[in-house]
């Protein structure tokens, strides 16, 4: 069986941060690839500055090339309009092998947001989520926020869904499950990059070289 992990985004620019992310959860997953998908235009949130679809999804594939676990999809891009997750994801339910095990990779913050996302339920039937969190150093806190994310679950998709242990995840009856995943802390995000290029200031180490030498050639988020 196939197990490819999804990750959206803006990724407006890609980082280190997003690249580390999904690297860690390739490899805790055991997943064959993971499918990093830019949006067109994304729903729930619109960057002060969102460089072009084609921009991005070059970044991407920039910041990819040499790795073999890693690919990149234009399926937003080519649907155009706002980017719902549910019809990417139905869209590889139906482009892939029927033994493909797909895995939705999402944040935390945009995880506790997902009831407002389009037909959200049904994305809780057709695929496992893993929420990338990023660790905190007050004791208790991972438990706290396993306890907010079962509420959430519990309230807007089933009151089966419970907290199961080793590893970390949430399960329902007749639901996909939701798995946690501690990510490395890098205090890295595209709006803190997108500030510093507004300013004059290097962005090195906070992205691959390849992508810093693209926005320095396009002239991007000046």
């Amino acid at each position: 069986m196939n197990r490819i992990g999804l990750f959206g985004g803006t990724f407006n620019p890609i980082h280190l941060g997003h690249l580390r992310s999904a690297q860690e959860v390739l490899e805790a997953f055991n997943l064959q690839r993971i499918l990093l998908i830019p949006s067109s235009l994304p729903p729930h949130k619109q960057p002060e500055v969102l460089a072009s679809a084609t921009d991005r999804l070059a970044m991407i594939r920039l910041a990819t090339l040499a790795h073999t676990g890693f690919s990149v999809s234009d399926v937003e891009i080519k649907r155009r309009g706002p980017s719902y997750t549910i019809d990417t994801v139905q869209f590889f339910k139906r482009e892939l092998p029927s033994d493909t095990q797909l895995f939705l990779l999402i944040g935390l913050d945009a995880f506790l947001e997902i009831d407002a996302w389009k037909a959200f339920r049904d994305l809780f039937a057709l695929t496992p989520f893993i929420v990338m969190i990023r660790p905190e150093a007050a004791a208790g806190t991972g438990v706290q926020t396993f306890k907010r994310v079962e509420a959430l679950l519990q309230a807007a998709i089933s009151p089966s869904y419970g907290l199961r242990p080793a590893p970390d995840r949430v399960e329902g009856v007749n639901f996909q499950p939701v798995y946690f995943m501690d990510v490395t802390l890098l205090n890295i995000s595209s709006t803190r990059i997108r500030a510093a290029l507004r300013q004059g200031r290097s962005i090195r180490y906070l992205v691959p070289e390849r992508v810093e030498a693209y926005i320095k050639r396009r002239g991007l988020y000046q």
